[in-house]
């Protein structure tokens, strides 16, 4: 049987849950959307349309109050564009709000730390922009390797390549699942150009970016990782994909996707809060 494509996203959900993974990737069972990740595809569909901003007639002077403007102006657009899949959460107008003005304060957050690496660059404005312009929703993909990832931003500088990924949520550190994610993205960077980027890392909204520098042993992580799960995914039988039974099955506010099909025992479950 031909190796299925496997993505940051499949893996870590493996390692969440091979039960989930089983009916989420191989039966192709519909997800549930949810407002972290409605918004967290609206929060990077405004950075992503950010870098299209025509500045030749911004003044530096109005520069940071106009890229705060503009971002405004970006989230309330994309804001409506997602009406439908914000209907499909079921928010209360005051809920609706509350993620509004909270995303909204995440993206004046990374404002403020752009208009600071402007000013470091010491270049007129329009240049120090171009120069901090990234490639966005950048897709790479092995068929050697049968993975495939979509990178949120990569960044040219001279020689050194960075690249970035942005978080909504609220961890402010690199996870053990965000560093596998970051190492896919380098290892199929470097299979596209034969050179592996610089550093990889996180840019928490909340926060600020926070960066890792890009070597073997990151490379070879994330390759024992693809080839493990392509050793634990060749079968279509659900036995051989076992639940891993955790707060994450069910919570306060919510319950996995598939808990239905699934039926976990929760008297077993493990002490893993969501």
């Amino acid at each position: 049987m031909a190796k299925r494509v496997q993505s940051p996203s499949s893996i870590n959900t493996y390692k969440q849950c091979p039960r989930k993974y089983f009916y989420q990737y191989i039966k192709g069972y519909e997800t549930i959307p949810n407002i972290h990740q409605v918004r967290g595809n609206v929060t990077h569909d405004v950075l992503e349309k950010f870098f299209d901003w025509d500045i030749s007639s911004v003044k530096e002077e109005n520069f940071p109050l106009q890229t705060k403007l503009h971002l405004q102006f970006l989230l309330i657009q994309e804001w409506k564009n997602a009406e439908n899949e914000f209907k499909k959460v079921e928010l209360s107008p005051d809920q609706k709000k509350f993620y509004f003005e909270e995303t909204l304060l995440m993206l004046l957050n990374w404002a403020n730390h752009f208009i600071e690496d402007i000013k470091k660059t010491d270049l007129p404005l329009t240049v120090a922009f171009s120069q901090l312009t990234p490639e966005r929703e950048k897709e790479y993909s092995s068929t050697t390797l049968k993975v495939h990832g979509f990178v949120d931003a990569v960044h040219r500088f001279g020689e050194k390549v960075r690249i970035v990924d942005y978080k909504t949520n609220a961890t402010l550190e690199i996870n053990e699942e965000q560093r596998l994610q970051l190492a896919i993205y380098s290892l199929l960077y470097q299979e596209k150009y034969g050179q592996a980027p610089s550093e990889v890392g996180i840019f928490f909204l909340r926060n600020k970016l926070k960066l890792m520098k890009v070597d073997e042993e990151l490379l070879a992580f994330a390759r024992r990782e693809i080839e493990l799960i392509h050793q634990k995914t060749e079968s279509e039988d659900v036995t051989c994909y076992p639940q891993s039974v955790s707060g994450l099955c069910k919570w306060s506010s919510g319950r996995c996707d598939f808990f239905e099909f699934c039926k976990p025992d929760l008297s077993q479950k493990k002490n893993h809060v969501k």
